[in-house]
């Protein structure tokens, strides 16, 4: 039995002293550290996964102190960090400690989370309206996750005002000088308010009224303006006592024009600018520090540059560019300089980028300052201009299907030159001014032939103004040089459903040489010209 008793106390002793020398064997870690220290990441992205290393034993567990930024995760086995943060985080040191059963070792992390960049890229324009109207006002901003937008009048919250745009309620006199902001934030927290913006209420006066909008860049008159697939308006070349290649944009949200980033190759006025059907520009002849051109180039609205096509058989100045439903562009007439006026026409293929030549021109002789207007039949309608002796009554017709010109039925009532022709919703063509006589006309495709509006316009317009086809189907005519040369600011608008023309509201300018373009919204951009100098100014009918 002692025997037993020594036995058992000589295995005891020996496994306790085989006890003590696995604990001998255990060695604690060391040297704990991260693969990136310091750690900077933002709200919203994924992070690298962020792996340690430690010299000594291995390490049986890991724990952080503090907690690590919300949506960031350490492994308790392996010590990665992962995640992907959620909410931004102040530069902060955080305690790793890695363990086994002989001991633990630390590592420092320092870790920053920032929000996603939120930014406002166009701010909110100012905006002119009658009473009676809405304004609207717009912000376009950039930012990580889903945005959301809290318009304000001036320091209140607009209930309900919750998205990109935001436009006013019928507005009165009362509404005049409000200012509008929005504060636009993100799902991380992050917010950044916008610029203010003023709004001015006018007075209704007449049946129409122009409202002055942003300035031009750069003064200009003779130049084109045209209307963009987007809305926008490209305004190109000109006079201010120099050919201008600079071109610039009108956006109708903001009410203000940029220049564009490359200007003409060739600085020009009197030229033509023609939307082709790929959403491109075609810019033609036009004069040159005195001197006609037969150089085209081709505004590209995605690059937003000018890059040179073929060129005109002829130089044309004062000529008519005119897109064919086929997608080519008719030139017609012109003059080469002050003295010699071509009854020539060619053809523009925007597929070869080339100008070619028709085998027969005019058949009625040479003319500039004339007007050419595609009908509903595909046909394009020549009327007046000048041949270089006199102003002509004469008009024709181009057929693209044989590619010949033919004379109309009967001539106009009157010679015309500078005079302005619109295509009503009907069909008919209304031919306004340019002419020692205050009568319009209309021409009717059916009978081929024109015949006087019931009623002549309210202010004979000699030369130079503008017209444009409102949505209502009425026209608006503005501007020019009335008679004893006398520069008008009046405006007036033909009815095709009376035959009659009325006073509207007068522009704040007196200009001729000027542009007068539709916009998408139904409203009517007048820009530049000449006056009292060369004009930067533009306004907006209504």
């Amino acid at each position: 039995m002692r025997v037993l008793r020594q036995g058992l106390s000589m295995l005891f002793l020996g496994l306790a002293l085989l006890g003590l020398g696995c604990k001998e064997l255990a060695v604690a870690p060391t040297g704990l550290a991260y693969s990136v220290n310091p750690a900077a990441y933002v709200v919203g992205t994924v992070i690298p996964a962020n792996s340690p290393t430690h010299s000594g034993g291995s390490i049986d567990s890991y724990a952080v102190s503090p907690a690590l930024p919300a949506g960031l995760v350490l492994d308790a086995k392996s010590g990665v960090i992962t995640g992907t943060p959620t909410l931004a985080a102040a530069v902060a040191t955080y305690t790793v400690t890695g363990t086994n059963s002989a001991g633990s070792t630390t590592a420092s992390l320092s870790i920053t989370v920032t929000g996603p960049t939120l930014t406002i890229n166009t701010q909110p324009g100012n905006q002119s309206v009658n009473e009676g109207q809405t304004a609207t006002f717009t912000v376009a901003a950039t930012g990580t996750g889903t945005l959301s937008y809290q318009w304000s009048k001036g320091v209140v919250a607009i209930p309900g005002a919750t998205a990109a745009t935001y436009t006013t309620p019928i507005t009165s006199l009362t509404d005049n000088g409000s200012t509008f902001s929005v504060v636009v934030s993100d799902t991380f927290g992050g917010s950044v308010t916008s610029a203010t913006a003023t709004l001015t209420v006018l007075a209704t006066n007449g049946p129409g009224t122009f409202i002055p909008t942003g300035d031009l860049a750069t003064p200009r008159s003779s130049h084109t303006a045209t209307l963009l697939q987007d809305g926008t308006v490209l305004v190109v070349g000109g006079f201010n006592g120099a050919s201008l290649n600079s071109g610039e944009l009108f956006d109708p949200v903001t009410g203000t024009f940029s220049p564009i980033t490359g200007g003409l190759i060739t600085p020009r006025e009197y030229h033509t600018a023609t939307l082709l059907n790929n959403g491109k520009v075609l810019v033609t002849g036009g004069i040159v520090a005195g001197t006609g051109t037969a150089t085209a180039e081709l505004y590209d609205p995605v690059s937003g540059e000018f890059t040179a096509t073929g060129n005109l058989n002829v130089v044309r100045i004062d000529h008519t560019a005119t897109l064919l439903p086929n997608g080519q562009v008719l030139i017609v007439g012109g003059r080469r300089n002050l003295t010699a006026y071509e009854a020539s026409a060619e053809l523009y293929d925007p597929l070869t980028g080339g100008f070619t030549a028709l085998t027969t021109g005019l058949t009625l002789g040479p003319r500039a300052t004339h007007t050419a207007t595609l009908l509903g039949n595909g046909k394009v309608l020549i009327t007046g201009g000048y041949s270089g002796t006199a102003n002509l009554a004469t008009a024709e017709l181009f057929d693209p299907t044989p590619g010949t010109f033919a004379a109309t039925t009967s001539p106009m009532a009157v010679p015309r030159a500078y005079h302005t022709a619109t295509l009503l919703p009907g069909g008919k063509v209304l031919i306004a001014g340019g002419a020692a006589t205050s009568t319009a006309e209309l021409y009717d495709p059916t009978a081929n032939t024109f015949a006087n509006t019931t009623g002549g316009l309210v202010t004979q317009r000699l030369r130079f103004h503008a017209a444009a086809l409102l949505p209502t189907g009425k026209v608006l005519l503005c501007g020019g040089i009335g008679p004893g040369s006398t520069l008008l600011s009046v405006a007036e608008l033909y009815d095709p459903a009376s035959g009659t023309f009325t006073a509207t509201g007068s522009m704040t300018d007196g200009r001729q040489v000027h542009t007068a373009t539709t916009l998408l919204n139904g409203k009517v951009l007048v820009a530049a010209g000449s006056g009292a100098g060369y004009l930067a100014s533009a306004e907006l009918y209504y």
